[in-house]
């Protein structure tokens, strides 16, 4: 894609790769599909990355501006599907 994750410069190297893959990950579910339990793998490393609910907002916001992806939608989804499932998205 041509745009820059939204990312926190007080965060560690691991923790800004962590919430890039969390971001790939909402981009994977809208081009392709990922795998329920892959998508909140990776949300609950972010929520442990980003705990506070206003951030986690600010974070999510800037990426659906700039990528057109939801993450609430697409977590939403995820947890209300059931186990093994491809969570798919659309724009």
């Amino acid at each position: 894609m041509e745009y820059q994750y939204p990312i926190d410069h007080d965060w560690t190297t691991d923790e800004i790769i962590d919430v890039i893959h969390f971001f790939e990950t909402i981009e994977m579910a809208y081009e392709k599909g990922v795998n329920r339990e892959q998508l909140l793998e990776v949300y609950r490393r972010f929520k442990e990355i980003v705990p506070s609910k206003a951030q986690e907002k600010k974070l999510c916001s800037e990426f659906e501006e700039v990528s057109g992806y939801s993450t609430y939608r697409t977590i939403k989804k995820g947890k209300e599907s059931d186990s093994g499932l491809i969570i798919r998205m659309h724009s």
